[in-house]
């Protein structure tokens, strides 16, 4: 017998008989013997709905109401989850985010998990009842309802595994696992049987839109087995235990393959992101002290800072600063930044939304010399210029036009062997 939370996002949530579908899943679990818990999210276009409600009500609405309006999602696919299960014969009941409760600070729509309740979700559990859990939500010290952020979800199954001290965590979503690139743009793309916690981390911050990225990272800090999988197969499909999907494991896990070598993949996965803007300050004073000026507004106001250059100085004694920030965010550091002008003394403030982000990362890149050469040289010789780089132990990102976006990501996929009839399963 095993312990396993089972999370399903919105479009498998996505009306009654998806819900039935979800339902009859759960039912096999529980038939092989295993304990579950169910962490749900809101139908598919519901908390945008509830989002647009709350703009349209007011353009500065208070963030404790907000949360309380876009919670209701999921109450609501919790409890006609549990009818489902009933009606399934399957024993089972809801759990809101404040009858745990899910503790989280006070940081409403972006709040983070401190602890978790478990001795009545586990009682419920051992006595063969299944836990449907509405993802998403939590519960401030001050008794008010939270939210974890879109994509929270993810996070929320991830937390309640750990609580529970879960064999797995099942992340069912609309894809069958994590592909080395996304699939739309490479058809011989190939499903990635496991993948290392850092992989992923660096995966989902860099643009792979499979899990939230605090979710990987929660996973990562209590060494939770995550494995990613799709809930559009039919009755026939394998039990998850046989592993279908993608698994979220530690480095020594992921690297019992064949051969027992973790290194014999070099570059695990290619990603991409267009929602970046860079922004360039021009005659910036080249004295110290400097670049701290314009980063120090844009951390107050709360904005992240990705890639940055700091050009050679001019004979003048100043020099120009690019650097990227999340496009949704830009109208903020443009703001932030022309009210620190004066104290930064910049020149002419320039910003281009045009651009994209390509990432290649690769725990092998750890032991093997030549990752961002070949990266270089193969977007070289299509003539994609690159206009920045940011690099870690296991990733290089550059910036480009966002219209050779997809070009980039094939050229990178062949050039690293990672096509289908190039490359082992």
């Amino acid at each position: 017998m095993a312990r396993i939370v089972m999370k399903f996002g919105g479009t498998s949530m996505a009306g009654i008989e998806r819900i039935r579908s979800v339902a009859a899943r759960v039912k096999r679990e529980v038939d092989a013997g295993n304990q579950v818990a169910v962490v749900v999210s809101a139908m598919a276009g519901e908390t945008d709905r509830l989002v647009g409600f709350c703009r349209e009500a007011s353009s500065l609405y208070d963030p404790r109401e907000y949360d309380v309006v876009v919670a209701a999602g999921e109450q609501i696919t919790s409890g006609l989850l549990a009818i489902a299960l009933q009606a399934a014969g399957v024993p089972a009941r809801s759990w809101l985010g404040w009858q745990l409760p899910i503790q989280t600070d006070a940081a409403h729509a972006k709040a983070r998990i401190g602890e978790i309740a478990v001795d009545a979700l586990a009682a419920s559990m051992a006595a063969g009842e299944v836990a449907v859990i509405p993802g998403f939500q939590g519960l401030a010290e001050d008794g008010r309802v939270t939210t974890l952020g879109r994509g929270g979800s993810d996070t929320s199954a991830v937390a309640v595994a750990a609580a529970i001290k879960a064999d797995r965590c099942d992340i069912y979503t609309d894809v069958d696992g994590v592909y080395t690139t996304d699939p739309r743009i490479v058809p011989r793309a190939r499903k990635l049987n496991k993948v290392t916690y850092e992989e992923m981390l660096e995966l989902a911050s860099v643009g792979a839109k499979v899990l939230q990225t605090r979710s990987v990272g929660l996973a990562m800090k209590e060494q939770v087995r995550v494995q990613v999988l799709s809930s559009f197969t039919g009755p026939d499909a394998p039990m998850a235990d046989t592993l279908p999907g993608t698994m979220i494991v530690g480095e020594e896990e992921a690297g019992q393959q064949e051969n027992g070598d973790v290194e014999r993949q070099l570059i695990t996965g290619i990603a991409h992101d267009k929602n970046e803007a860079k922004i360039t300050l021009t005659s910036v004073p080249d004295q110290p002290g400097a670049v701290s000026a314009i980063f120090e507004p844009l951390a107050a106001a709360n904005i992240n800072v990705d890639m940055i250059i700091q050009n050679i100085a001019h004979n003048h004694g100043s020099t120009d600063v690019t650097f990227t920030v999340p496009s949704a965010d830009l109208a903020r550091s443009l703001e932030a930044l022309n009210q620190a002008r004066e104290s930064i003394g910049f020149a002419e403030l320039v910003h281009d939304t045009r651009v994209a982000k390509v990432s290649v990362v690769g725990v092998g890149m750890r032991s093997h010399a030549g990752v961002a050469s070949t990266m270089f040289t193969t977007l070289g010789k299509r003539g994609i210029n690159i206009q920045a780089i940011s690099t870690s132990e296991i990733k290089v990102s550059v910036l480009i036009h966002e219209d050779e976006t997809e070009l980039a990501v094939r050229m990178l996929h062949t050039a690293y062997g990672l096509d289908a009839a190039d490359a082992a399963a």
